[in-house]
């Protein structure tokens, strides 16, 4: 997702609350990692690996100028014959002490193992920060946690919200607050409209 359907996403979504949380979830993120050089730790579940989070935040990390955003994605299976920074396995979340970040996406519940480690990097001093669909025991352990329910009234999922909160994350300062508007589904619609146009014509 380019610069631009980010910034009408943020136009689509001004007025409701996830603009202020995607937000406050990214200064936890970049404060947590900038200070201390890096140490980002991305992990998904076992049925879910944050691919696009972790491509999203790459290139964040390189167009602001902050590389500390760039992460290290923790895979459930690594097989063997993957290139390096595809080989990182659970072991890497065991590994992890203060100063270092663990960002959890779990759009489905993490297993028992998963969760176990997660706690044992907490205790060890890692931040842990967590992206998930309400999971509770998820959010017990984490230091900060930005929760997307499945709910189809809600009208916004959680890959949805990575976008926004990694753009964010890149962003050197805030930008100016959106104006309000219409009802979320009138833009959410003329947004898709958007999205959907052929391009203009060149001469």
């Amino acid at each position: 997702m380019d610069a631009v359907r980010v910034a009408l996403l943020r136009e689509v979504l001004a007025g409701t609350r996830w603009l202020a949380d995607t937000r406050h979830f990214a200064r936890a993120l970049r404060t947590s990692v900038v200070p201390h050089g890096g140490g980002l730790l991305l992990v998904g579940t076992e049925a879910y690996e944050p691919w696009h989070l972790t491509a999203h935040l790459v290139d964040e990390a390189a167009w602001s100028g902050t590389p500390e955003l760039t992460p290290t994605l923790v895979r459930h299976r690594v097989r063997p014959g993957d290139p390096a920074q595809l080989s990182v396995g659970l072991g890497r979340i065991e590994a992890a002490r203060r100063g270092e970040t663990l960002l959890v996406v779990a759009p489905d519940e993490p297993g028992a193992g998963l969760l176990e480690r997660v706690g044992d990097a907490r205790r060890a001093g890692a931040t842990v920060l967590a992206l998930d669909a309400g999971g509770r025991e998820l959010r017990a352990m984490s230091h900060e946690a930005l929760s997307v329910p499945d709910e189809p009234d809600l009208e916004l999922d959680l890959d949805t919200v990575q976008h926004l909160v990694s753009a964010a994350a890149g962003e050197n300062s805030l930008p100016a607050p959106a104006p309000r508007g219409r009802r979320l589904r009138d833009r959410l619609s003329r947004l898709a409209d958007q999205l959907t146009a052929p391009p203009p014509a060149r001469w």
